[in-house]
């Protein structure tokens, strides 16, 4: 909700909202929310395409190689080109060091 602060302010005689009034308010608005568990709202998703539920994923992971290095503030294995700086033998990468 948008507030002009320019607006004037209402005095102390003009304000009529006493606190039960402002209470009950509060229990009308929070009345209409509906409790969910998230783990059945997740469950009821569909994905757009193919079913992908049976499919695994295999991907061959290789060791760091002699031309890469890890980045000392991101943590990704990056090719030796990317270093931006060095301190205390630790590498850092353009995105990082920037």
């Amino acid at each position: 909700m948008a507030t002009d602060y320019d607006a004037p302010r209402k005095n102390e005689d003009e304000q009529e909202d006493s606190l039960e009034e402002l209470k009950s308010r509060r229990n009308d608005k929070n009345s209409g929310k509906v409790d969910e568990d998230e783990v059945e709202a997740a469950e009821s998703f569909e994905l757009p395409g193919a079913d992908l539920s049976h499919e695994e994923l295999t991907v061959r992971v290789l060791p760091k190689q002699a031309d890469e290095f890890t980045c000392a503030s991101c943590f990704l294995v990056k090719h030796r080109s990317q270093i931006a700086k060095e301190k205390d033998g630790l590498y850092y990468c353009i995105d990082c060091a920037g």
